[in-house]
């Protein structure tokens, strides 16, 4: 029995189920931009101490929050969205809390939350600036780069979303579940 509780406080709690939805509550906007805040600023060290910036005045914020009970329970994925242009959105500041990037599901569900409720908006191009290291994730889901580029001294492409992909939507949230491993039946 005890093999089985070895090493249980240092794994992380991995949720079955996500929201991810626009930003409405105090909490998940703090959330939002600590996120933020760990991904861009003390991991990547992209920015000194904080990567607000005039944008987020504008920008609908969307996050990924894990689930206890079916309640969201904390911000662990963000993106934001603003119309640059009439008709033009970008989407931006696409982070992931790393104790959840394994799942791969979180990264892609922010992505078309964002292109389909900026499409609802009215979007006819969604953009975005991708590091280059994630540049093939965003080509898996049917973006194309326009070109290279440096942004904050680090190597960048500004990619465009397919549309076509992203059917116009005006939810608010979408859940995502985690798969789970079947149970062998043994006969």
């Amino acid at each position: 029995m005890t093999a089985i509780l070895e090493d249980v406080d240092d794994r992380p709690f991995i949720p079955t189920e996500y929201v991810v939805r626009l930003a409405r509550t105090p909490w998940e906007r703090a959330g939002y931009h600590a996120l933020r805040r760990d991904v861009f600023c003390t991991e990547q060290q992209v920015f000194a101490d904080d990567d607000r910036d005039a944008i987020d005045a504008v920008a609908i914020p969307i996050i990924a929050a894990c689930c206890m009970a079916g309640m969201p329970d904390r911000v662990v994925g963000a993106v934001r969205i603003h119309e640059a242009e009439s008709g033009v959105w970008r989407g931006s500041r696409l982070a992931v809390h790393e104790d959840h990037r394994k799942l791969g599901r979180i990264g892609a569900e922010l992505i078309r939350m964002a292109v389909s409720t900026a499409h609802g908006l009215g979007a006819t191009r969604f953009l975005a600036q991708v590091q280059e290291q994630n540049v093939l994730f965003f080509r898996r889901l049917h973006w194309k780069s326009l070109g290279a580029m440096t942004l904050h001294g680090l190597p960048h492409h500004d990619m465009q979303a397919d549309l076509s992909r992203y059917p116009a939507h005006g939810q608010d949230q979408t859940w995502l579940l985690r798969p789970q491993p079947r149970n062998r039946q043994v006969a």
